[in-house]
């Protein structure tokens, strides 16, 4: 198979690249496509829909913690799988991972309609946003299982070596929202809806390209149900290798909804600076996350073909290539502030409100991809319980709490700096704990010669 090639006999620098360059530019791809129903939404002039957007995003964020989960340990257990040689275990997973994206998404998607007031209620919707997040999250949800089955067999491309056909997806099904955005939200008038409908086509789209591909291009995936019920017990390995990935999720969407509780005293303005720092200050940590992301299933099957000079080798490369893009897509975040606020914003009080806080957003991104390294990391050497506490300490155990302690010091730009002093406590610890686990995985594996 083409993508073992990659994982195990190509140089270091190609296979990174070629897992990593398509990654990051479905990430970049990936921002635009998060910007455009923001940006469309903005140019109504309407501070009550940015804030709607802003207010419904941490639903998402929590439904998408289910795809990650699935996704990401999915694609650390066919990698591994693959390393080691078992193709049957790989159609196993692949299947398990695909028909619980779809039943999890079907779910969600009876939940959000059954109880989308109160849901909103919650998460800090006042009087004048409630009308519009209500429409916005309810056709969002019935596009959920697309949304949790595109999430999931992305991750599972890779691991499959089929970068391209992943990238497609991904491409095919953000051009897609983004040229229905404009035509839905100001060519028909429908406002947010149209957004809402937007995204959920593009999801649609996306799945059906995945689908395609694990269907009739694959020698890997499966989508079999006599697959998934020949070890369904499997499922169990796979969620704990992508609870971290899923934590992180999870507890980010709860973070959110936190901090919109505590904006929402300052009125709407506040949610709708916020929802604009965050959407600028996003392409930084997408990409970071983007480039550990497409690392994934090298490590996994490095680790699994017990290969330790080639993923000493990776790693190393890895350390550099993701404080070196954080570094520089902050510092453009940083000088290019005003037009990129500009974009969602047009009232001069939410402009300034968002120029505050993008700065403090932005402070711990370059070593920001350290964290995602390590979680990934260690992921792919079995120390699942490890890597979900690194991503529950830095999205809940200490995002939460100093939530509440910058905001009392600092007021308003405390929830953004807040962020800022997880991220740096958050790279050291995934530093600390990546070197505690080489050390014993350099005891534990028979060293082989780097090919």
């Amino acid at each position: 198979m083409q993508g073992e090639r990659l994982f195990k006999e190509a140089p270091v620098w190609q296979a990174i690249g070629a897992l990593v360059g398509p990654s990051v530019l479905s990430v970049l791809v990936m921002v635009i496509y998060n910007m455009t129903d923001l940006f469309f939404i903005g140019l109504l002039k309407n501070t009550a829909l940015t804030a709607a957007v802003a207010v419904v995003g941490p639903v998402f964020t929590l439904a998408s913690a289910g795809a990650t989960v699935l996704g990401m340990g999915g694609c650390a257990v066919v990698a591994g799988s693959l390393g080691a040689g078992d193709r049957q275990d790989a159609r196993c997973v692949s299947s398990l991972c695909g028909w619980c994206a779809l039943l999890t998404g079907v779910l969600l998607a009876v939940v959000l309609n059954l109880f989308c007031e109160p849901i909103l209620y919650l998460l800090g919707t006042n009087a004048e946003i409630l009308p519009y997040a209500t429409h916005y999250l309810r056709i969002l949800a019935l596009g959920a299982p697309a949304m949790i089955f595109s999430v999931s067999a992305a991750s599972l491309l890779r691991a499959d070596g089929a970068i391209r056909r992943g990238l497609a997806g991904n491409l095919a099904g953000s051009i897609t929202n983004i040229f229905l955005d404009p035509l839905f939200i100001l060519g028909f008038g429908w406002n947010i809806a149209g957004a809402a409908a937007a995204t959920m086509l593009g999801n649609l789209v996306a799945s059906g390209i995945y689908l395609h591909h694990i269907l009739r291009r694959s020698e890997v995936l499966s989508l079999s149900p006599s697959d998934a019920l020949r070890r369904p017990a499997r499922l169990g390995r796979v969620l704990a290798l992508g609870l971290p990935n899923g934590v992180s999720s999870l507890l980010s969407g709860l973070a959110g909804s936190f901090s919109n509780r505590l904006l929402a005293a300052y009125g709407t303005n506040a949610l709708a600076a916020m929802a604009a720092a965050d959407k600028s200050a996003m392409v930084v940590t997408l990409v970071q996350m983007g480039i550990c992301m497409g690392l994934q299933p090298l490590l996994s099957y490095n680790v699994g073909g017990r290969n330790l000079p080639r993923l000493r080798a990776v790693l190393s490369r890895s350390f550099g290539l993701t404080v070196g893009f954080g570094t520089l897509f902050a510092l453009f975040c940083l000088l290019a502030q005003r037009p990129l606020i500009g974009l969602f914003l047009s009232d001069p009080e939410a402009i300034s409100l968002a120029r505050q806080l993008l700065p403090w957003l932005l402070a711990g991104s370059p070593l920001l991809g350290l964290y995602y390294l390590g979680i990934n990391f260690l992921q792919a050497a079995g120390y699942a319980g490890s890597a979900t506490l690194l991503s529950a300490l830095r999205q809940g155990v200490l995002l939460v709490p100093a939530l509440y302690g910058f905001h009392h010091l600092l007021g308003l730009p405390g929830l953004a700096a807040a962020r800022a002093a997880t991220d740096l406590l958050s790279a050291a610890i995934a530093l600390l704990l990546f070197l505690l686990v080489w050390r014993k995985l350099t005891s534990g594996i028979r060293l082989q010669t780097c090919p």
